[in-house]
Parts: C-alpha cells; sequence; structure tokens
C-alpha cells in the first residue's frame, strides 16, 4: 500500500537546498517568511505566480512539490469524471454525447494505466 503524502513538501526542499522562510521568500518576491510558512503548512495556497517560482527554484516540478494536494485533485477530478459519463449516459444518446462519454473514458482508462505503471 502505497503511503501517505504530505499535502506539500516546499520545507522539505527548501531545507534541502539550506534556505531559510525568509531567503525563499527574498527569492519568490514575497513580501514576508510568513507567506512561505502559510505556504509550508497549507494555510494558505500559492498563486500561480509562486508556484511557478517554487517549482524553478527547487528544480521539481509543482505535482511534486504539492503531492499531497495533487493527490487528492486527482481523486477527486476522477470521480467527476465518472459522475459526467453517467449523466451524459442517462440524458439520451447523440453523436456528441457519445464523443464525450467515449473522450472521457480514454482519459480515465489512461490515468488508470499510469496508476498501475
Amino acid at each position: 500500500m502505497p503511503s501517505a503524502k504530505l499535502p506539500n513538501y516546499i520545507r522539505t526542499h527548501r531545507k534541502r537546498a539550506h534556505l531559510t522562510q525568509n531567503d525563499v521568500a527574498f527569492l519568490i518576491g514575497a513580501k514576508s517568511s510568513a507567506h512561505i510558512c502559510r505556504h509550508e503548512r497549507l494555510q494558505q495556497t500559492p498563486n500561480l505566480q509562486t508556484l511557478l517560482a517554487y517549482e524553478i527554484l527547487f528544480r521539481t516540478p509543482v505535482r511534486n512539490l504539492f503531492s499531497g494536494v495533487h493527490q487528492d485533485v486527482e481523486h477527486k477530478l476522477m470521480y467527476r469524471i465518472r459522475l459526467l459519463i453517467q449523466n451524459l449516459a442517462k440524458s439520451g444518446h447523440s453523436r456528441v454525447k457519445a464523443r464525450k462519454i467515449e473522450i472521457l473514458n480514454d482519459f480515465l482508462r489512461e490515468r488508470e494505466f499510469l496508476q498501475r505503471a
């Protein structure tokens, strides 16, 4: 069984780089180290610009820096895709709906294959 992932690994990467929260705040242009602390504790969600700065600074994709959050978002998305497929299947048949269902099922199969690999 895979181990539970932390919501994010900002602190881990910051420590590996021997950087303080003040250092990271300066490098990414945050107003104070409090922002970095809130990001590390997942009390505040970084904006896109900050996420990309973390990715560049730590040379790690955002999906890996926030792997716990990524995993949660992926599970919710997969669940909602299955619901949409069910709703589309119940609402009658058309070529457009059939194509949507096909595309969504292809996506599900691809994700399931990648998760097994």
